[in-house]
């Protein structure tokens, strides 16, 4: 029989490429054309999966999240570590790594483009958000609770600390001049240590 189609990679290898793409080449690069080459699927037998390209990105940041959510979960959960030491490791793993940080760079699209998202991509995306905040509160929390840390405000500290992150890897994910990684890091620590480990 002729012409007979190759079965479809599996959806995971479709998103890990896509991620693979980001980093290589940058967000631009990738189109439904590009990726099919690279997983030899015509962008026909994408869209047909995927329905649009926000939605292939949408699912490719949530693949991306759950990776980094079993890594979060792995780093927060060590009963060796205190909990500020598992503080800087939620904020170790939250700033990009640097300019064009594919994780990043995905996020800055996703959010851009959901001004004009349906209802159900908002809601995932406000669920990959609401597990990052559920995280760091608790961890605040168990700070708090220890002695470890002042008596703060354990959600309205976590929405402070990550709106301050949420701002400093931006500008590392777009190469903003005068601020990298390791400044953003030592701005952390100084925030850190003033909010969480001061004299009530």
């Amino acid at each position: 029989m002729a012409g007979a189609r190759k079965n479809a990679p599996p959806r995971e290898d479709v998103l890990a490429a896509a991620m693979g793409m980001i980093a290589e080449r940058g967000l631009e690069q990738l189109t439904m054309a590009a990726l099919g080459r690279e997983v030899g699927m015509s962008s026909g037998h994408l869209l047909y999966y995927f329905h649009s390209k926000d939605e292939l990105l949408l699912q490719a940041l949530e693949w991306s999240e759950g990776r980094l959510g079993a890594e979060r979960g792995r780093l927060l959960t060590r009963s060796t570590a205190t909990a500020r030491e598992r503080v800087d490791a939620y904020v170790d793993l939250y700033v990009p790594d640097g300019h064009r940080d594919p994780h990043w760079t995905l996020w800055l699209e996703v959010w851009n483009r959901s001004q004009n998202a349906a209802d159900d991509a908002r809601d995932r995306q406000a669920a990959i958000e609401g597990v990052w905040h559920r995280d760091l509160v608790a961890l605040i929390a168990e700070g708090v609770s220890r002695g470890e840390f002042r008596a703060v405000d354990p959600d309205r500290f976590a929405a402070r600390l990550r709106a301050l992150l949420d701002g400093f890897s931006i500008h590392v994910a777009i190469g903003l001049r005068g601020t990298d990684r390791a400044q953003v890091l030592g701005h952390v620590r100084e925030f850190l240590d003033e909010g969480l480990l001061a004299d009530a």
